[in-house]
């Protein structure tokens, strides 16, 4: 979900440059099913740890393995659409959160297909800075939220407490939860990720609070503590009807997912890509270098890459 980054320049560049070298390393690779030879389209969502995967991917594929690698950078639901007619090959971390979609294109249309497990846990919830939680402990336990709103009132929200959103497109039931939860809050949208850790970082500068969306793994978390708010306790269906979710957020493993004549006729891309499986400390890693440490995300995957020969070798086809 979860999760904004502003794409790097230069990114057409290096695609090309690590075509050449793959292509004069490796050889000619499989073409797969479009009649596009040697490309996979790959969509990056508007979240760093999507822009993580991606980047290794992409540096593995051009570089090992010969392929040319697109990317497009669309919102989460837009890429089922985009897997469905085959304008994208594979999507490398999904949150679960277009159910419907999922249903429509995975079990009724079967023209996605569930290709496995990142390796990634994620987790979205109400959070607050640590630094509030100290002071005032009870905040972690959202039953206490209606006599803690005023820390939380700006002028966006009014008379209410504001939860803090990043884009509109992420998929979240903050809206229902506080209205089935009847709490005196409203929900007002920074408009992105970007923006989102912005005003949290003003915020965090000047010790001010904040209640926000907010999600693990994070790079921000590591510049500014978070500590969660609890909400009821899930039980099973709590959130099957959007209009109706009185309940926390799940623990999600990340999932990958395919155009299911991609995942069939994809040859060594295809099977590369099933087998990408890595841990939320190494895309985290990944991620710290292209914010915290302001790497271009080309170099931070390279650099990984180069790391961990170990790791990755075991995606490689056979």
């Amino acid at each position: 979900m979860k999760r904004t980054r502003i794409l790097r320049g230069g990114v057409a560049a290096a695609a090309a440059l690590a075509l050449a070298a793959g292509l004069s390393s490796c050889g000619k690779a499989d073409p797969y099913y479009s009649g596009s030879p040697n490309t996979v389209t790959l969509p990056i969502a508007a979240w760093a740890g999507s822009e993580a995967n991606v980047a290794v991917a992409k540096q593995i594929l051009e570089k090992k393995l010969g392929y040319r690698v697109k990317t497009l950078q669309m919102d989460e639901p837009v890429m089922f659409d985009a897997l469905n007619t085959g304008r994208a090959d594979a999507m490398m971390e999904d949150w679960r959160g277009v159910p419907k979609k999922e249903k429509k294109y995975v079990e009724e249309l079967k023209t996605v297909v569930n290709a496995g497990e990142l390796g990634v846990t994620g987790h979205i919830g109400w959070y607050v800075p640590t630094y509030f939680a100290k002071e005032h402990p009870e905040v972690k336990d959202w039953k206490n939220l209606p006599k803690l709103k005023k820390y939380f009132q700006t002028p966006e929200s009014g008379d209410k407490g504001q939860m803090l959103e990043g884009s509109p497109s992420f998929s979240t039931y903050d809206a229902q939860i506080i209205k089935n939860l009847d709490l005196p809050y409203k929900t007002v949208y920074a408009g992105s990720e970007a923006a989102q850790v912005k005003e949290i970082q003003k915020r965090a500068a000047k010790k001010e609070p904040f209640l926000t969306y907010w999600w693990i793994p994070q790079w921000l978390n590591s510049k500014v503590p978070m500590t969660e708010v609890k909400l009821p306790k899930r039980t099973p269906g709590c959130d099957k009807v959007p209009s109706k979710v009185d309940c926390a957020y799940p623990y999600t493993p990340l999932t990958k997912f395919m155009n299911r004549d991609f995942a069939e006729n994809g040859g060594k891309a295809a099977e590369f890509l099933k087998k990408f499986h890595w841990s939320t400390g190494e895309q985290t890693k990944v991620v710290k270098w292209m914010t915290i440490d302001k790497m271009d995300t080309d170099e931070a995957a390279a650099k990984w890459v180069e790391q961990n020969p170990d790791k990755w070798k075991k995606w490689m086809p056979n």
